[in-house]
C-alpha cells in the first residue's frame, strides 16, 4: 500500500495534482493496482501523516519513538468497515447517492445491522465506531440529525429503490414476484398510520401498521410499503401491480402471493396489465370445489396433481403427510389436555360431596371451547363422574383435509408445469423469512417508536436495506457454523490504533486481524486497508442517561 501522486498542467497555466491511497495485488501473474481511498481534498498534513505510518507500517515500535508522533486508542473499524463494503458491493451505498444526507442514511442502516437501537443508539454506536472515517462524514451530528434523515429516507425511497433495481437486475426484469405482508405493533398511540386491526405480533390492545414487501424471484427485497394498521390484504395488492408494470416496467410478470391474497378484484387488476397469478385457496373454498365434484379426496397425495378448468383456470393439490401427522399429533394433545382437566375436576367432585357438577363440567366444556375442538369433542356426565365423548364422524370430517392445499393460478401449462407453479409458492417462505428476521431481534423493526408519517417511512426501508446486508453476510458464513450476529460481534473486536502528529493530522492505523476476523473477511473476499484517514468529526447525544442508568 503507498500514496501516489499524479500531476498535469492545464491550459490557463495551472497545475492540478490527484492524491490515492492505493494497493497493489496479484490476479495469476498479473500485478495490479487499486484505490482505497481518494485523497486529493484531504489536508497536506494529513497526507503526510498516511506517508508516515505506511513508512513504518513494519515496525510500530521504531514510529512511537519519533518525535511528534502518539499512539493512541482508536475506534472500533472491523465492523462498520465490512457492512459498508458490503453495501458498495450491493449498490446501496450508490443508489443512496452523495451527500450529507446519503452518508447518514447509509450509517442508519450499517447501525442497524451492527447494534438495534433507536437513533440515539446510533449515535452513541457512531462515538465509539469509525464510522465517520469509513463513511468519509466530516460534519458532526446528533440523534436529531438521524430523525431529520428518516424524512430524507421516505421522501427519496422510490429514487432509491429504483436504483437498487436498476443495478441488480440491469435489463433483465423479473418474471416472477413474492408478495406478503406483515403487521408491527407500535409504542405510543399518535403514530400516523397506527390503528387496531388483525395483528400478528400477539401484541393485544397496541395499535399497529401494515407493511408490505415486494421481492424478486430469489427472494431479494425490492421495494416496501407502509399501510395503516387496519388496511385489509387485499387492499395492498393493486398498489404493488402498479409499482411491478410503471415503476420498474415488467411485462408478463406472475405475482405470487398467500391465500387471502389474491382474490377476484386483485385478478381482474392483474389480468388489466397482462400479469399472471399463482395463489392458494382457502379450506371453505376447497370443500365447496370438493362439493361441485371438480375436486376429488382421491387427487390428495404426495406427488403434485393438477386439475384445469375450461376458463384456464388451474388448481394444483397436493397433501403433505408431515403436515397431516402434525395435525393429527395437535388434536391428539389438545384430547390429553382436556383429559387432564377432567380428570382434576372428577378427582374435586369425589372429595367435595357438595360440590357442584355443573360446575366442573362448565370447566371442562371451557377448556374444549378455548382448544377450538368443541365441533368433535364434547363433556357428557353420569352420575357425579365426568366424561369426554368423542363424535367420530365430526372428527373424520374436521381431519378430512389434513395437511391438503390447493392452489390456483392462470399460468397456461406451457408456460409453467404442475410442479414449478408448485415450487414457486412455497417460495413465499423467503418474504416470511425476511419478516422474521426484519421484525425480531436481528433487525427489530419492532416495537416502532416513531409518530410521523414520514419517520415510520423512513424507519421500515432502513430496516430493508439493512436486511439486504445481513442477507449477503448470511449466505457468506453459512458454512462457518456461527450467526451473522456472532459474527458482526467478532468484526467489532478489530480495533485501529490512532497515530497522532503533533499540530493535529491523525490516521488510524488497522492491525493485522486475528484468525476468527481473517475468516470471516475470507469468506467475504474483503481485505482490510492497513491505514485509514482520521476526521474529529463531532458526534454528540442531546439526550443524556437518566440518573438511574448511570450506575450501571
Amino acid at each position: 500500500m503507498h500514496v501516489a501522486r499524479a500531476s498535469w498542467p492545464s491550459a490557463n497555466g495551472k497545475t492540478y495534482e490527484s492524491i490515492y491511497l492505493r494497493e497493489s495485488y496479484r490476479e495469476g501473474s498479473r500485478v495490479l493496482k487499486r484505490n482505497i481511498a481518494n485523497l486529493t481534498h484531504c489536508d497536506p498534513a494529513e497526507v503526510a501523516a498516511i506517508e508516515l505510518a505506511l513508512q513504518f507500517k513494519g515496525d510500530l515500535a521504531a514510529l512511537g519513538s519519533l518525535d511528534k508522533i502518539q499512539l493512541l486508542q482508536g475506534p472500533s473499524v472491523g465492523a462498520v468497515w465490512t457492512l459498508h463494503e458490503m453495501a458498495r458491493r450491493l449498490g446501496i451505498e450508490k443508489a443512496l447517492g452523495s451527500g450529507f444526507e446519503a452518508q447518514l442514511a447509509q450509517w442508519q442502516v450499517l447501525a442497524r445491522v451492527i447494534d438495534q437501537g433507536s437513533r440515539l443508539s446510533a449515535v452513541r454506536l457512531a462515538q465509539s465506531h469509525a464510522a465517520c472515517d469509513v463513511l468519509g462524514i466530516r460534519r458532526g451530528f446528533d440523534e436529531n440529525d438521524l430523525y431529520d434523515n428518516l424524512t430524507w429516507l421516505s421522501q427519496h425511497q422510490q429514487q432509491i429503490e429504483d436504483r437498487l433495481f436498476a443495478a441488480r437486475r440491469g435489463g433483465r426484469k423479473p418474471e416472477l414476484f413474492l408478495y406478503d405482508v406483515t403487521s408491527s405493533y407500535l409504542e405510543g398511540q399518535q403514530n400516523a398510520y397506527g390503528d387496531y386491526g388483525y395483528g400478528r405480533d400477539g401484541k393485544k390492545g397496541k395499535k399497529q401498521i401494515v407493511i408490505g414487501l415486494l421481492c424478486d424471484e430469489a427472494g431479494e427485497p425490492v421495494s416496501t410499503e407502509v399501510f395503516r394498521g387496519n388496511t385489509q390484504d387485499t387492499q395492498t395488492v393493486a398498489a404493488q401491480v402498479k409499482k411491478a408494470s410503471e415503476r420498474f416496467g415488467c411485462e408478463r410478470v406472475t405475482f405470487v402471493g398467500d391465500r387471502g391474497m389474491i382474490k377476484s378484484p386483485q385478478v381482474k387488476e392483474l389480468l388489466r396489465v397482462g400479469f399472471h397469478y399463482i395463489t392458494a385457496i382457502t379450506k371453505p373454498q376447497v370443500e365447496a370445489l370438493l362439493g361441485t365434484g371438480l375436486l376429488q379426496m382421491e387427487l390428495f397425495a404426495a406427488e403434485v396433481c393438477e386439475v384445469q378448468q375450461q376458463d384456464g383456470v388451474r388448481y394444483v393439490l397436493r397433501r403433505n403427510p408431515m403436515r397431516a401427522e402434525q395435525l393429527a399429533a395437535s388434536r391428539a394433545d389438545k384430547q390429553a389436555s382436556v383429559e387432564r382437566v377432567l380428570q382434576e375436576q372428577n378427582r374435586y367432585l369425589a372429595e367435595h360431596r357438595r360440590a357442584w357438577v355443573s360446575a366442573a363440567e362448565k370447566k371442562v366444556c371451557t377448556k374444549i371451547k378455548t382448544l377450538k375442538i368443541d365441533a368433535w369433542l364434547k363433556a357428557g356426565v353420569e352420575g357425579r363422574t365426568l366424561k369426554l365423548i368423542v363424535d367420530q364422524p365430526s372428527l373424520d370430517e374436521a381431519s378430512r383435509l389434513d395437511g391438503c392445499y390447493v392452489l390456483k393460478t392462470d399460468l397456461p401449462q406451457s408456460a409453467a408445469a404442475k410442479q414449478v407453479v408448485h415450487d414457486r409458492y412455497k417460495d413465499l417462505a423467503l418474504v416470511e423469512q425476511a419478516f422474521r428476521t426484519c421484525k425480531t431481534e436481528h433487525l427489530e423493526m419492532r416495537p416502532v417508536n416513531v409518530r410521523t408519517a414520514e419517520h415510520t417511512r423512513g424507519h421500515v426501508f432502513a430496516v430493508m436495506l439493512g436486511y439486504l446486508i445481513r442477507r449477503k453476510l448470511s449466505r457468506a458464513w453459512e458454512s462457518l457454523d456461527l450467526t451473522v450476529a456472532e459474527g458482526i460481534t467478532q468484526l467489532q473486536t478489530l480495533c485501529s490504533t490512532e497515530m497522532k502528529v503533533d499540530g493535529g493530522a491523525s490516521c488510524l492505523r488497522i492491525p493485522t486481524p486475528k484468525p476468527a476476523c481473517r475468516a470471516l473477511l475470507k469468506a467475504l473476499g474483503l481485505h482490510p486497508p492497513e491505514v485509514l484517514p482520521h476526521t474529529d468529526t463531532p458526534v454528540v447525544t442531546r439526550k443524556k442517561l437518566p440518573e438511574r442508568r448511570k450506575a450501571h
